[in-house]
């Protein structure tokens, strides 16, 4: 299954992407709702920093904040720095994981937020795929309202 969404945020995409690659910004996106840990060892890094196609260990999903209920084994596949990165992963519930996000700069000093989810739950959940469908695609909507707000 495949998810879509895409914004506008009012700031260059050099501070957009400083924003969205960094945990605090990544954390920030997805409050109240959870936060996302840094895999051990891992703990001063960034997207910008990691080593492209090499595991990074797992990262634990928290409800509110609080409460572990889910992980990613977390892989950056692709990077083009400034511009996108394409997260390939596993998950607990998730046979297959893949975030990508892409900036575009327009000429009024804004820039475009372009994610693409593609998942595939495990054999239990299949029968929830549509249910898991609009779960996720409110919740990315979440995450760019909320990023466009920190810059609003």
């Amino acid at each position: 299954m495949i998810i879509e969404r895409s914004s506008v945020v009012g700031a260059p995409i050099g501070q957009v992407w400083a924003r969205v690659v960094d945990p605090e910004g990544i954390n920030d996106e997805m409050r109240p709702w959870m936060t996302m840990s840094i895999p051990r060892g891992q703990e001063s890094i960034s997207i910008d920093s990691v080593a492209v196609g090499e595991p990074l260990g797992r990262a634990w999903l928290r409800l509110f904040g609080l409460v572990p209920f889910e992980y990613d084994d977390l892989t950056i596949a692709e990077l083009e720095p400034g511009l996108r990165f394409h997260e390939k992963s596993t998950m607990l519930s998730m046979r297959r994981w893949e975030h990508e996000r892409t900036l575009r700069p327009f000429d009024d000093g804004s820039t475009g937020v372009y994610d693409r989810i593609t998942f595939e739950p495990r054999l239990p959940l299949v029968p929830l795929t549509p249910v898991l469908a609009r779960v996720l695609g409110a919740f990315f909507g979440h995450r760019h309202r909320r990023l466009a707000r920190h810059f609003g």
